[in-house]
C-alpha cells in the first residue's frame, strides 16, 4: 500500500543525489535511509559498515541454498 507524505524539499533533493549514485529512485533511497535508521536504532553498537553489509546481503539473490526433498 502506498500513501502520500509531505517531505521537505532539501530531503528530496538529497535523496535524488544519493539515489542517483546507487541507481535508486527517490522513494527507494528514502526507504533505504529509513531501514538504516531502524537497524541503527535497534542495534546502537553496530557500526555503519556492518549495517550496510546486512542491507547488501538482504538484497542479494540466494545462492546455493539446500533443498530438502
Amino acid at each position: 500500500m502506498s500513501i502520500n507524505v509531505k517531505l521537505s524539499e532539501p530531503l528530496v533533493e538529497s535523496a535524488k543525489r544519493h539515489g542517483a549514485v546507487e541507481h535508486r529512485s527517490v522513494p527507494k533511497q528514502i526507504e533505504y535511509w529509513s531501514r538504516i535508521g531502524k537497524i541503527a536504532t535497534e542495534n546502537p553498537d553496530l557500526p555503519f559498515s556492518v549495517i550496510r553489509e546486512l542491507l547488501l546481503a538482504d538484497e542479494e539473490e540466494p545462492v546455493g541454498e539446500y533443498q530438502f526433498g
